[in-house]
Protein backbone atom coordinates (compact mmCIF):
# COMPACT_ATOMS: atom_id res chain seq x y z
CA UNK A 1 0.00 0.00 0.00
CA UNK A 2 1.35 3.08 -1.22
CA UNK A 3 1.69 6.25 1.32
CA UNK A 4 1.32 9.77 0.11
CA UNK A 5 4.12 12.69 1.84
CA UNK A 6 2.51 15.04 3.37
CA UNK A 7 2.29 18.55 1.45
CA UNK A 8 4.32 20.50 3.90
CA UNK A 9 7.60 18.03 4.43
CA UNK A 10 6.99 17.57 0.26
CA UNK A 11 7.95 21.27 -0.17
CA UNK A 12 10.67 21.31 2.16
CA UNK A 13 12.44 18.35 0.70
CA UNK A 14 11.82 19.55 -2.88
CA UNK A 15 13.14 23.23 -2.05
CA UNK A 16 17.01 21.54 -0.33
CA UNK A 17 16.77 19.49 -3.42
CA UNK A 18 16.69 22.54 -5.85
CA UNK A 19 19.23 24.29 -3.30
CA UNK A 20 21.41 21.40 -3.67
CA UNK A 21 21.09 21.55 -7.42
CA UNK A 22 22.48 25.04 -7.83
CA UNK A 23 24.93 24.92 -5.61
CA UNK A 24 26.52 21.80 -7.40
CA UNK A 25 25.84 23.11 -10.86
CA UNK A 26 27.26 26.53 -10.34
CA UNK A 27 30.68 25.89 -11.53
CA UNK A 28 29.16 24.27 -14.63
CA UNK A 29 26.80 27.21 -15.19
CA UNK A 30 29.47 29.69 -14.31
CA UNK A 31 31.90 28.07 -17.29
CA UNK A 32 29.01 28.03 -19.55
CA UNK A 33 28.06 31.94 -19.08
CA UNK A 34 31.94 32.91 -19.74
CA UNK A 35 32.77 30.58 -22.65
CA UNK A 36 30.01 34.11 -24.36
CA UNK A 37 32.38 36.81 -22.64
CA UNK A 38 36.31 37.80 -23.74
CA UNK A 39 38.98 37.79 -20.86
CA UNK A 40 38.85 41.29 -20.48
CA UNK A 41 37.07 44.81 -20.54
CA UNK A 42 34.30 46.43 -18.53
CA UNK A 43 31.91 43.20 -18.68
CA UNK A 44 34.30 40.63 -19.15
CA UNK A 45 35.46 37.31 -17.48
CA UNK A 46 37.79 39.30 -14.98
CA UNK A 47 35.69 42.35 -14.04
CA UNK A 48 32.24 40.45 -13.85
CA UNK A 49 32.76 36.70 -13.91
CA UNK A 50 28.59 36.21 -13.06
CA UNK A 51 27.13 39.10 -15.01
CA UNK A 52 25.84 37.87 -18.50
CA UNK A 53 26.48 41.86 -19.61
CA UNK A 54 29.08 41.14 -22.40
CA UNK A 55 27.81 37.94 -23.49
CA UNK A 56 27.58 37.24 -27.18
CA UNK A 57 27.67 34.24 -29.46
CA UNK A 58 30.16 36.03 -31.41
CA UNK A 59 32.54 36.32 -29.06
CA UNK A 60 31.74 32.59 -28.43
CA UNK A 61 32.67 31.82 -32.04
CA UNK A 62 35.99 33.78 -31.42
CA UNK A 63 36.25 31.71 -28.68
CA UNK A 64 36.11 28.33 -30.00
CA UNK A 65 37.91 29.22 -33.25
CA UNK A 66 41.09 30.60 -31.35
CA UNK A 67 41.64 27.47 -28.77
CA UNK A 68 40.70 24.80 -31.57
CA UNK A 69 43.03 26.33 -33.98
CA UNK A 70 45.57 27.29 -31.33
CA UNK A 71 48.91 25.26 -32.37
CA UNK A 72 50.43 25.31 -28.89
CA UNK A 73 46.73 23.50 -27.27
CA UNK A 74 46.42 21.14 -30.24
CA UNK A 75 42.55 20.53 -29.70
CA UNK A 76 42.68 17.71 -32.19
CA UNK A 77 45.50 15.54 -30.91
CA UNK A 78 44.94 16.12 -27.45
CA UNK A 79 41.12 15.19 -28.52
CA UNK A 80 42.27 11.87 -29.95
CA UNK A 81 45.08 10.88 -27.40
CA UNK A 82 42.39 11.25 -24.20
CA UNK A 83 39.61 9.23 -26.58
CA UNK A 84 41.93 6.71 -27.70
CA UNK A 85 43.33 6.31 -23.97
CA UNK A 86 39.86 6.38 -22.85
CA UNK A 87 38.17 3.49 -24.87
CA UNK A 88 41.46 1.19 -24.26
CA UNK A 89 41.04 1.27 -21.02
CA UNK A 90 37.29 0.69 -20.79
CA UNK A 91 37.17 -2.05 -22.95
CA UNK A 92 40.03 -4.01 -21.09
CA UNK A 93 38.34 -2.92 -17.55
CA UNK A 94 34.96 -4.15 -19.06
CA UNK A 95 36.29 -7.33 -20.09
CA UNK A 96 38.68 -8.45 -17.48
CA UNK A 97 37.23 -6.96 -15.10
CA UNK A 98 34.52 -9.59 -15.26
CA UNK A 99 36.69 -11.90 -15.87
CA UNK A 100 37.77 -11.26 -12.62
CA UNK A 101 34.24 -10.90 -10.79
CA UNK A 102 33.33 -14.43 -12.43
CA UNK A 103 36.48 -15.86 -10.95
CA UNK A 104 36.29 -14.60 -7.52
CA UNK A 105 32.26 -15.34 -7.27
CA UNK A 106 32.89 -18.98 -8.35
CA UNK A 107 36.26 -20.25 -6.79
CA UNK A 108 34.88 -19.94 -3.16
CA UNK A 109 38.50 -20.60 -1.69
CA UNK A 110 40.31 -18.91 0.84
CA UNK A 111 42.69 -17.32 -1.98
CA UNK A 112 39.60 -16.02 -3.88
CA UNK A 113 38.25 -14.47 -1.09
CA UNK A 114 42.07 -13.05 0.19
CA UNK A 115 42.72 -11.41 -3.34
CA UNK A 116 38.65 -9.68 -3.38
CA UNK A 117 39.69 -7.76 -0.11
CA UNK A 118 42.78 -6.49 -1.61
CA UNK A 119 40.91 -4.95 -4.62
CA UNK A 120 38.60 -3.60 -1.58
CA UNK A 121 41.20 -2.21 0.19
CA UNK A 122 42.71 -0.35 -2.32
CA UNK A 123 39.91 1.56 -3.47
CA UNK A 124 40.43 3.46 0.24
CA UNK A 125 44.01 4.32 -0.57
CA UNK A 126 43.86 7.93 -1.27
CA UNK A 127 46.29 8.62 -5.26
CA UNK A 128 48.07 11.16 -3.52
CA UNK A 129 49.83 8.43 -1.29
CA UNK A 130 51.12 6.30 -4.20
CA UNK A 131 51.54 9.41 -6.80
CA UNK A 132 55.17 9.82 -6.19
CA UNK A 133 56.20 5.88 -6.29
CA UNK A 134 54.06 5.21 -8.62
CA UNK A 135 56.11 7.58 -10.78
CA UNK A 136 59.42 5.93 -9.82
CA UNK A 137 58.42 2.43 -10.18
CA UNK A 138 57.02 2.84 -13.67
CA UNK A 139 60.47 4.15 -14.44
CA UNK A 140 62.58 1.49 -12.75
CA UNK A 141 60.27 -1.09 -14.29
CA UNK A 142 60.23 0.55 -17.81
CA UNK A 143 64.46 0.66 -17.19
CA UNK A 144 64.01 -2.96 -16.19
CA UNK A 145 62.24 -4.43 -19.35
CA UNK A 146 63.24 -2.17 -22.29
CA UNK A 147 59.86 -0.56 -22.14
CA UNK A 148 58.44 3.40 -21.84
CA UNK A 149 56.02 3.14 -19.30
CA UNK A 150 55.94 7.15 -18.76
CA UNK A 151 55.47 9.95 -20.93
CA UNK A 152 53.58 6.98 -23.33
CA UNK A 153 49.74 5.41 -24.10
CA UNK A 154 50.90 2.62 -23.41
CA UNK A 155 52.05 3.16 -19.47
CA UNK A 156 49.03 5.54 -18.66
CA UNK A 157 46.44 2.49 -20.12
CA UNK A 158 48.33 0.41 -17.60
CA UNK A 159 48.19 2.66 -14.30
CA UNK A 160 44.50 3.21 -15.09
CA UNK A 161 43.48 -0.65 -15.01
CA UNK A 162 45.13 -0.74 -12.06
CA UNK A 163 43.56 2.29 -10.55
CA UNK A 164 40.23 1.08 -11.88
CA UNK A 165 40.27 -2.29 -11.36
CA UNK A 166 39.11 -2.43 -8.18
CA UNK A 167 35.83 -0.34 -8.06
CA UNK A 168 34.89 -2.67 -11.43
CA UNK A 169 35.46 -5.68 -9.64
CA UNK A 170 33.41 -4.80 -6.43
CA UNK A 171 30.62 -4.00 -8.52
CA UNK A 172 30.52 -7.04 -11.37
CA UNK A 173 31.12 -9.07 -8.67
CA UNK A 174 27.55 -8.07 -6.87
CA UNK A 175 26.10 -8.83 -9.97
CA UNK A 176 27.86 -12.12 -11.16
CA UNK A 177 26.25 -13.07 -8.09
CA UNK A 178 22.67 -12.54 -9.31
CA UNK A 179 23.45 -14.95 -12.32
CA UNK A 180 22.23 -18.81 -11.44
CA UNK A 181 25.15 -21.19 -11.30
CA UNK A 182 22.91 -23.63 -13.24
CA UNK A 183 23.19 -21.54 -16.46
CA UNK A 184 26.71 -22.20 -16.29
CA UNK A 185 26.71 -25.77 -15.25
CA UNK A 186 24.26 -26.88 -18.22
CA UNK A 187 26.72 -25.02 -20.92
CA UNK A 188 29.44 -27.17 -19.06
CA UNK A 189 27.21 -30.40 -19.87
CA UNK A 190 26.86 -29.10 -23.19
CA UNK A 191 30.40 -29.12 -23.96
CA UNK A 192 30.79 -25.19 -23.66
CA UNK A 193 34.52 -24.47 -22.81
CA UNK A 194 34.94 -22.02 -20.05
CA UNK A 195 35.79 -18.93 -22.15
CA UNK A 196 31.99 -19.48 -24.04
CA UNK A 197 30.31 -19.78 -20.68
CA UNK A 198 31.89 -16.24 -20.00
CA UNK A 199 31.58 -14.41 -23.62
CA UNK A 200 27.68 -16.51 -23.90
CA UNK A 201 26.53 -16.29 -20.58
CA UNK A 202 27.70 -14.18 -18.06
CA UNK A 203 28.95 -10.99 -20.63
CA UNK A 204 25.39 -10.38 -21.75
CA UNK A 205 23.84 -11.09 -18.36
CA UNK A 206 26.55 -8.45 -16.78
CA UNK A 207 25.18 -5.95 -19.36
CA UNK A 208 23.90 -3.75 -16.73
CA UNK A 209 26.29 -3.16 -14.56
CA UNK A 210 29.01 -3.08 -17.47
CA UNK A 211 27.71 0.07 -18.67
CA UNK A 212 27.70 1.62 -15.04
CA UNK A 213 31.82 1.21 -14.51
CA UNK A 214 32.06 1.95 -18.46
CA UNK A 215 29.95 4.97 -17.71
CA UNK A 216 31.94 5.62 -14.31
CA UNK A 217 35.36 5.15 -15.34
CA UNK A 218 34.95 6.77 -18.59
CA UNK A 219 33.90 9.91 -16.78
CA UNK A 220 37.26 9.49 -14.38
CA UNK A 221 39.92 8.43 -17.16
CA UNK A 222 38.31 11.04 -19.26
CA UNK A 223 38.10 14.48 -17.33
CA UNK A 224 41.34 13.16 -14.70
CA UNK A 225 44.64 15.51 -14.93
CA UNK A 226 46.64 14.77 -12.35
CA UNK A 227 47.59 10.97 -13.33
CA UNK A 228 48.03 12.19 -17.29
CA UNK A 229 50.46 15.20 -15.56
CA UNK A 230 52.16 13.15 -13.40
CA UNK A 231 52.75 10.02 -15.99
CA UNK A 232 52.76 12.32 -19.93
CA UNK A 233 54.36 15.19 -18.37
CA UNK A 234 52.77 18.49 -18.90
CA UNK A 235 55.06 19.54 -21.82
CA UNK A 236 55.56 15.83 -23.56
CA UNK A 237 54.69 15.06 -26.78
CA UNK A 238 51.53 12.86 -25.84
CA UNK A 239 48.87 15.12 -24.16
CA UNK A 240 45.58 14.56 -22.79
CA UNK A 241 42.54 17.36 -23.12
CA UNK A 242 43.04 18.33 -19.51
CA UNK A 243 46.58 18.68 -19.72
CA UNK A 244 46.95 20.47 -22.79
CA UNK A 245 44.41 23.03 -21.19
CA UNK A 246 47.53 23.94 -19.48
CA UNK A 247 48.90 25.97 -22.47
CA UNK A 248 46.24 28.35 -21.46
CA UNK A 249 48.01 29.51 -17.89
CA UNK A 250 51.21 30.86 -17.68
CA UNK A 251 52.95 32.42 -14.97
CA UNK A 252 51.58 35.59 -15.00
CA UNK A 253 49.17 35.69 -17.55
CA UNK A 254 45.96 33.39 -17.86
CA UNK A 255 43.79 33.16 -20.53
CA UNK A 256 40.43 32.55 -19.08
CA UNK A 257 38.35 33.20 -21.98
CA UNK A 258 40.36 30.29 -23.40
CA UNK A 259 40.49 28.05 -20.57
CA UNK A 260 37.01 28.02 -19.87
CA UNK A 261 35.79 27.41 -23.48
CA UNK A 262 38.26 24.34 -23.73
CA UNK A 263 37.32 22.58 -20.47
CA UNK A 264 33.93 23.53 -21.81
CA UNK A 265 34.62 21.57 -25.34
CA UNK A 266 36.59 18.61 -23.05
CA UNK A 267 32.91 18.26 -20.74
CA UNK A 268 30.18 17.99 -23.72
CA UNK A 269 30.94 14.45 -24.51
CA UNK A 270 30.82 12.96 -21.21
CA UNK A 271 27.61 15.26 -20.63
CA UNK A 272 26.29 13.80 -23.35
CA UNK A 273 26.73 10.70 -22.89
CA UNK A 274 26.21 10.48 -18.98
CA UNK A 275 22.45 11.89 -20.10
CA UNK A 276 21.73 9.10 -22.46
CA UNK A 277 23.08 6.46 -19.77
CA UNK A 278 21.79 7.79 -16.85
CA UNK A 279 19.44 4.97 -15.97
CA UNK A 280 21.65 2.16 -16.74
CA UNK A 281 24.30 3.92 -14.37
CA UNK A 282 21.54 4.20 -11.63
CA UNK A 283 20.03 0.16 -12.43
CA UNK A 284 23.78 -1.04 -12.65
CA UNK A 285 24.66 0.40 -9.52
CA UNK A 286 21.64 -1.28 -7.47
CA UNK A 287 21.92 -4.46 -9.40
CA UNK A 288 25.75 -4.76 -8.97
CA UNK A 289 25.98 -3.23 -4.95
CA UNK A 290 22.78 -4.54 -3.45
CA UNK A 291 22.01 -7.39 -4.66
Amino acid sequence: MKTKMKTGPFIIIMVIAIIIAIYTLMPFILVVVNVFKSAKGEFGIANDPVGLKGASFAQLGDNLSRVINNSNFSFWSAFGTSALITIICLVLLAVFGGMAAWVICRNKTKWSTAIYMVFIASMIIPFQVVMLPLISTFRDVGNFVGLKLLQSIPGIVFAYLGFGGAMTVFILTGMVKTVPYDLEEAASIDGCSYEGIYFRIIFPLLKPSIVTVTILNGMWIWNDYLLPSLMLGQNGKVKTLPVAVQAFVGSYVKQWDLILTAALLAMIPMIIIFLIAQKQIMSGMVEGAVK
